[in-house]
């Protein structure tokens, strides 16, 4: 299952170019331009999956970090700020990891 199954591949180069300059990434502004804000609770679950490389049912620190790169492999890597401040943003529970559950709320916010 690729990511361009559930999302357009114009998209998704739009939602990159748009954060292409270091500490440019809003989660927010991301979700929206890349249109999974737009997608359905499956469709949404089906990109957290995928974006749960180690299949933890978290998307933990270090995913984050690389979590552009899930969407179009010549992507940066996320700085330490903005991995910070999405994981802050996204979860809820303190536990420093974001869940399913968080990840689809912090879509939805979108």
């Amino acid at each position: 299952m690729a990511i361009t199954d559930y999302l357009a591949a114009s998209d998704i180069t739009s939602a990159i170019n748009a954060c292409k300059a270091k500490d440019s990434f809003s989660t927010k502004d991301f979700f929206k331009t890349v249109g999974l804000s737009k997608k359905t609770p499956t469709e949404i679950e089906k990109v957290f999956t995928i974006l749960d490389q180690d299949k933890s049912g978290f998307i933990e620190q270090d995913e984050l970090q690389l979590f552009l790169q899930n969407f179009s492999k010549g992507a940066r890597h996320l700085t330490v700020a903005e991995t910070r401040g999405f994981l802050l943003e996204g979860d809820a529970d303190g536990d420093g990891k974001i869940g399913w559950e968080e990840f689809s709320a912090l879509v939805k916010s979108s």
